[in-house]
């Protein structure tokens, strides 16, 4: 049985707090599992989760800032512990590869894991997953190099049992109808379309350290869960602005506008002792489901939409 939902390993920005973990998440999407901007702690919170490193098939950093990668020591040289014994995808941005090289081999150890190296250019990056979907990466501002993840799930069918009925499609003949697309019956021609409802793929997306951009809303476009930095208040939205962030109002009226259907804040600046002030600056924004992330929480992908008849 497929699993789609979001592990989160840390929710911090800059600097971790007593209940805050630097920031790192992990993403289940059926044969995928995906680990995002591993920061220093990620290995040992991995522990808590039942994620391990065997599980892994990539692992996707949005940049070289400290708490966004710091933890990939540790992890890439857990894959080589235990015999990852299939090549795990490493994407980061192309100008950072210098950084990735070090961290990479930043102590000694016997390196059996193979990674696959895939830096990502100034044009961004679409990469098919196993299974189907696309990974796609998009640049972000924020002061150095950085760039946002988003999965997006191709649209399938639904078919109709009333409408196959109708035409007295039945047993094996539905297969044959949805892999080919049509079907000859009692000498007429019935396509697929006629007797099915488009079912929406589902769509994940990432955004961290970034100020307001035309590609954070390209990420964000129609997702059903989006995980999104809301490292400030509105108060500090100066500050936010200066400093290539996002305020949680922001993220919010990102989300709204997007049409996202599930909103996870995260990556909270050390400043603040009391985060449900980011759920209430959010909520005057996004009435949909909203998450203040918290570490070591898991969130559902909600499930897929429904669709009309018509």
């Amino acid at each position: 049985m497929s699993m789609r939902e979001l592990v989160v390993l840390g929710t911090a920005s800059q600097t971790p707090t007593r209940a805050r973990n630097h920031n790192g998440y992990v993403l289940r999407w059926d044969d995928e599992v995906i680990l995002l901007d591993p920061g220093e702690g990620s290995q040992r919170q991995l522990l808590h989760t039942g994620v391990t490193a065997t599980d892994l098939t990539r692992i996707c950093v949005t940049h070289f800032h400290g708490d966004h990668c710091l933890g990939l020591p540790g992890t890439i040289q857990r894959l080589s512990l235990d015999r990852v014994p299939r090549p795990v995808a490493v994407h980061f941005p192309a100008g950072g590869a210098d950084y990735f090289a070090r961290l990479r081999h930043a102590s000694s150890f016997h390196e059996t894991a193979e990674l696959a190296v895939e830096p990502i250019s100034a044009d961004g990056q679409r990469v098919a997953l196993r299974g189907g979907g696309i990974l796609e990466a998009r640049r972000l501002r924020h002061p150095i190099e950085t760039y946002g993840y988003r999965l997006v799930e191709p649209d399938g069918c639904r078919m109709l049992p009333q409408r196959l009925a109708a035409y007295g499609i039945a047993g094996p003949a539905v297969g044959e109808l949805r892999r080919v697309g049509h079907l000859d019956v009692g000498g007429r021609r019935v396509t697929r379309d006629e007797v099915s409802v488009t079912r929406p793929g589902q769509r994940f997306a990432f955004v961290m350290d970034t100020g307001l951009c035309d590609n954070v809303y390209a990420l964000a476009e129609h997702a059903d869960l989006l995980v999104i930095e809301s490292t400030f208040l509105a108060s500090e939205a100066a500050l936010a602005a200066e400093v290539g962030h996002l305020t949680a109002g922001q993220a919010a009226r990102v989300a709204t506008e997007s049409g996202v259907r599930t909103l996870v804040l995260t990556h909270f600046s050390q400043r603040y002792g009391d985060v449900r002030r980011f759920a209430d600056e959010a909520r005057e924004h996004f009435a949909g489901e909203l998450v203040v992330a918290e570490d070591l929480a898991t969130v559902p992908v909600p499930p897929r939409r429904v669709p009309s008849a018509g």
